[in-house]
């Protein structure tokens, strides 16, 4: 893939003038206190006169702590102050139920948009569900943040992020007549593919050494209780959840596979995106905010206590705090506070969708026959990536040019195993990868 393919040269992205928003600017006194802004620059699109074509959307969440800025989003008011006054927060119980309602959409019951796993846009787009049908990626929700844990079976191995231990160790039950099983939450999805990784890096064929299952988050604990599954990966507060019951540790948090790595992120329907620009941005907008917000430490309290509520997680604030606040307490001995590889919400340019990290997404599901082998990527990721759409909202808010990328891509990417992906050639990465399909 060419150099070209990630400028930030927006005018050299196609349709360019159909995806420009009117920008406006406003002040808000007080602005200066989120990182990344410029002091008394937060616009807002009802202050700077832009007409909202409609003041709703329904956006879907998991119950994961990455989904936060949806809740904060929508508790401390920022969708209303920009003009989205009816936006609803939904809960989706699996990612295969918001897959099947974002091809609905609102109008038939469904929903418009939401959080997301990074790669589900894309597939839901490839896959051709219904061929009026295609999602795009407006902003990243978060980076890193997620964990691979084990049962208590295991403990003895203190496994982390070397698999060569406990791959002897499955292959002895196996062996023993025993099935083992691994468990992630979406087929290609980003915790599929982080839990593949790992696996691989230590010799561990995902698909010939082990059954790789497909769990709902909310379900990962009660399944590793009944011995349904040896590992799993998954956001918090299900990881932390496992071991206050003393089911099991954390091997790892996935940063350690790959540090700052893309998360989850925010999509919108194209045919919502199209019909409401202005909303569009308004609800981009509001969404930055509440990124920043959940980045200030002194939020990180009350954003664990909002996420802890019947209507978003249901889950123990003890299951939360810890982790939110970047303290890990691996349940195997090993204890890090202020985790370099803990969640960002906003710091880190956690809130840009960079093409690079899509094409990484698209790669990796080419590396596991997930997706064709001979799909044009760089037409998949044009058609999916809006990152316009988020440079215009960040230049509406006014934040400060130090915050915003300068390139569509990150640059090359270094793993925990020592395997670089350099998104200017990525055939070479997929060629040095020794277990694929």
């Amino acid at each position: 893939m060419s150099k070209s393919n990630f400028s930030n040269d927006m005018k050299s992205s196609p349709d360019t003038s159909r995806r420009r928003f009117i920008g406006g600017m406003a002040g808000l006194a007080g602005a200066g206190l989120l990182s990344g802004l410029a002091p008394g620059s937060l616009g807002s699109l009802q202050a700077s006169g832009n007409a909202l074509e409609t003041t709703s959307a329904k956006l879907g969440f998991i119950a994961l702590t990455d989904a936060a800025p949806l809740f904060v989003a929508l508790e401390k008011g920022f969708f209303a102050k920009h003009g989205m006054t009816d936006v609803e927060v939904l809960k989706q119980s699996s990612w295969g139920t918001t897959r099947d309602n974002l091809v609905l959409g609102s109008g038939s019951g469904g929903i418009d948009g939401g959080h997301i796993l990074t790669s589900m846009p894309y597939i839901i787009t490839q896959s051709g569900l219904r061929n009026d049908v295609s999602i795009n990626i407006v902003a990243r929700l978060n980076l890193a943040g997620q964990c691979i844990s084990v049962g208590n079976e295991y403990s003895d191995l203190k496994v982390g992020t070397d698999t060569s231990q406990f791959a002897k160790a499955l292959a002895d039950k196996r062996a023993g007549g025993d099935e083992v099983r691994a468990a992630m939450t979406f087929p290609g999805g980003t915790h599929d593919l982080w839990i593949r990784y790992w696996m691989a890096a230590g010799g561990i064929n995902p698909d010939r050494d082990i059954a790789t299952i497909t769990v709902p988050p909310a379900q990962m604990v009660a399944n590793m209780r009944v011995g349904s599954m040896d590992t799993f990966c998954v956001c918090e507060p299900w990881n932390m959840q496992l071991i206050n019951q003393n089911i099991g540790y954390t091997a790892n948090t996935t940063g350690e596979l790959w540090h700052n790595h893309p998360e989850k992120a925010l999509c919108l329907r194209s045919d919502y995106i199209e019909a409401n620009p202005n909303a569009t941005k308004a609800l981009v907008m509001a969404v930055m905010e509440a990124q920043m917000y959940c980045e200030e430490p002194e939020n990180k309290e009350e954003v664990a206590r909002i996420c802890s509520r019947r209507r978003w997680i249901h889950a123990p604030f003890d299951d939360i705090i810890d982790r939110m606040k970047g303290n890990f307490d691996y349940g195997n001995g090993r204890i890090v506070e202020d985790h370099p590889d803990q969640m960002r919400y906003w710091k880190d340019q956690a809130s840009y969708p960079f093409q690079s990290h899509d094409l990484w997404f698209l790669i990796e599901n080419q590396r596991w026959g997930i997706l064709p082998k001979n799909m044009d990527t760089q037409a998949l990721i044009q058609k999916v990536n809006r990152e316009d759409i988020w440079r215009e909202a960040a230049a509406s808010l006014g934040i400060d040019s130090s915050a915003i990328p300068d390139s569509t891509s990150r640059g090359v990417e270094t793993f925990f195993d020592g395997k670089k992906f350099d998104p200017e050639n990525p055939q070479a990465y997929l060629e040095s990868l020794e277990i694929k399909v």
